[in-house]
């Protein structure tokens, strides 16, 4: 029996080293486990980044080949430090500030400690690398933007940040990930997937080739392609009419929702941004405070939407029953209500209609139509409820839900709001009648106005704006495809569009025709105020214009926002018109009109509020 008792034992201990050395030559090899073995070094290999296309199938952004100096801080040797500074063309602090970095992020993992050589500087340092034990040059791909245009709408890449690196294992020190546009929003799209090699060492850490044969290496996958639905010659172009100007343009197709052009201006060379130079240039950027290009004016600038808005009062009146479009007012130049209170109106005078009220942009129809809207129902609070909510279906007030990363909810007030603001006033119409002609508390960004004249052209629904187009081997997410109904009946957009549309006949912009081409359109002049010396300060004030042609089937839906730009129609308006031209007909007619918009600047009117110049009110 101790016979077999001690064979048990045997057999029992065998099994057990047998088991333990299966499950250290097998479960323990694992990939995860690989990263802990200092006698293993780990190899990434970068996949490229997928090529950005416009909606035509211009490449807009590829790859160049790029070279880092990647360390693995425990295996670094003494080294002639000044010379491998040289090598690199740093000084000696950031050799050390590096260092510490590295190794502070992980001793045994590679990161990077020097990025984006020059082809130059690569082949130099190559021949002398093995000299410096613990360090090896890793290629890598870098943007290479194949265009000037749409900085704020292709982004930028640059290195991960210590909160991604925690949030998201994919990450290392030093890789690269969208930052800005595109790039960011479809990171996970055009990043693809990293490769890995694992080389196993000697004991004198000399690499001696893969480990196990390289069965646990992966191959890269390259990322995907996309294509967006700007159109590079149209941005260009827009770019080309906001220079020397401030504010931003956006253009959306009606029928999809896609989003034709996305300007921005002042803007920037988006190879600023590449390369070894891309933190001085951001740097730089960064601290212009008078053009701010970083800024996405599109997404990011909220102000008042003037005389545009005078169509969703109009409509709002028209869907509570508050006017017909038969519904007259005459106008003596000012509107008067309350007890004192007084609305100067710059439409000439005399009896308006809907559509005359307009085609001539008159103050006192709309103040009139706002008021019934709220008169209408007893409760004030109730009836600035329904009005927003009608607003609100228009995508105001809210985020949009589009595919770029930033952007602001801009505000439409409703009851709670105003009796917040006047705790113990019985406000009414009267109160907030500014609202009426797209002033008081209503804020919006130009893509939500751009939004909101696309859902006008088509009379009562819009889809979610949106910049991708086609992703390579997949589709695009649905919610851009489903259409939204905003909470007007579509017969009442008919005399709304009529009005539009004269606005080109034979109202406020009737000297911005484009031949052959039936746009409707609206001017808007909105008051500019800023702090200076501690005091409020009228500025000059803002030129907006909305637009979309042709009046039948539109094609474009178009919001321009010149910042200092005077009246609506002196350089929006303008910009709005060669825009729409350029889209429609492929070239400009109107070249007496381009070459005035193209030599404008208007780089003195920012320039005011540090020079002491006089501002231009309602010039």
């Amino acid at each position: 029996m101790r016979q077999f008792l001690l064979f048990i034992l045997i057999i029992i201990v065998g099994l057990t080293f047998i088991t333990r050395l299966f499950y250290l030559q097998v479960y323990n090899s694992e990939a995860h486990n690989l990263f802990e073995d200092n006698a293993i070094r780990k190899v990434y290999d970068y996949p490229k980044r997928g090529f950005v296309y416009d909606r035509n199938g211009v490449l807009l952004v590829a790859n160049q080949p790029s070279y880092d100096v990647m360390i693995i801080p425990r295996e670094v040797k003494p080294l002639d430090t000044l010379e491998f500074c040289s090598l690199l063309k740093i000084s000696k602090e950031q050799f050390i500030k590096t260092f510490n970095k590295s190794y502070h992020y992980s001793p045994r993992l590679p990161s990077v400690f020097v990025s984006h050589l020059s082809k130059e500087d690569y082949a130099v340092l190559q021949e002398k690398m093995r000299k410096y034990e613990g360090f090896y040059i890793q290629k890598r791909s870098l943007r290479d933007y194949q265009t000037t245009i749409g900085a704020n709408v292709l982004g930028y890449i640059a290195e991960a940040t210590q909160y991604q690196i925690d949030n998201d294992p994919y990450y290392n020190m030093g890789d690269l990930v969208g930052k800005q546009g595109v790039e960011l929003s479809y990171e996970e799209e055009l990043r693809g997937v990293k490769g890995i090699k694992f080389i196993q060492k000697d004991r004198f850490n000399r690499d001696i080739g893969p480990y196990k044969d390289g069965i646990f290496d992966t191959i890269p996958q390259q990322g995907k392609d996309i294509t967006i639905s700007i159109d590079a010659k149209l941005q260009e172009y827009g770019e080309q009419l906001m220079q020397n100007k401030h504010g931003g343009i956006v253009a959306i197709e009606p029928s999809t929702g896609e989003i034709l052009s996305l300007i921005s201006a002042p803007t920037y060379n988006p190879n600023l941004l590449v390369g070894r130079k891309r933190s001085r240039n951001f740097t730089k950027l960064y601290n212009d405070t008078i053009s701010r290009p970083l800024i996405d004016r599109g997404l990011l600038r909220m102000h008042e939407p003037g005389s545009p808005f005078k169509a969703l009062v109009a409509l709002v009146a028209l869907q509570e029953n508050a006017i017909t479009p038969q519904t007259t007012v005459t106008c003596s130049g000012v509107y008067h209500y309350g007890r004192k209170g007084t609305m100067g109106c710059h439409c000439g005078g005399g009896k308006r209609d809907l559509v005359l009220g307009i085609a001539k942009s008159c103050n006192s129809y709309f103040a009139n139509a706002f008021r019934k809207s709220i008169d209408i129902i007893p409760d004030a609070g109730q009836a600035m409820d329904v009005w927003s909510d009608h607003m609100k279906s228009f995508g105001l007030g809210n985020f949009l839900g589009y595919d770029l990363p930033i952007g602001k909810k801009g505000n439409i007030p409703d009851g709670a709001y105003y009796d917040k603001w006047y705790p113990d006033f019985n406000w009414g119409a009267t109160t907030i009648i500014s609202n009426a002609i797209g002033q008081g508390e209503v804020l919006v960004t130009p893509i939500q106005l751009a939004n909101v004249t696309a859902a006008i052209a088509n009379k009562g629904f819009y889809y979610t704006p949106h910049i991708i187009k086609n992703i390579d081997g997949q589709t695009i997410d649905e919610k851009f495809t489903t259409k939204r109904q905003t909470t007007i009946d579509e017969k009442h957009f008919d005399p709304v569009i009529q009005g539009l549309h004269d606005v080109y006949n034979n109202g406020t912009a009737w000297f911005l025709k484009v031949p052959d081409i039936e746009i409707c359109g609206k001017t808007g002049t909105s008051e500019n105020f800023a702090i200076i010396d501690g005091k409020r300060t009228q500025l000059t004030d803002h030129s907006i214009f909305i637009a979309f042609a042709p009046k039948d089937n539109p094609k474009i839906a178009i919001a321009v926002f010149v910042e200092n730009g005077y009246y609506g129609a002196r350089w929006a308006g303008r910009i709005a018109s060669l825009m729409i031209e350029k889209y429609l007909k492929g070239e400009v007619t109107l070249k007496q009109m381009e070459k005035l918009v193209l030599e404008k600047s208007l780089e003195d009117e920012y320039a005011k509020p540090y020079s002491g110049k006089p501002f231009t009110i309602n010039k």
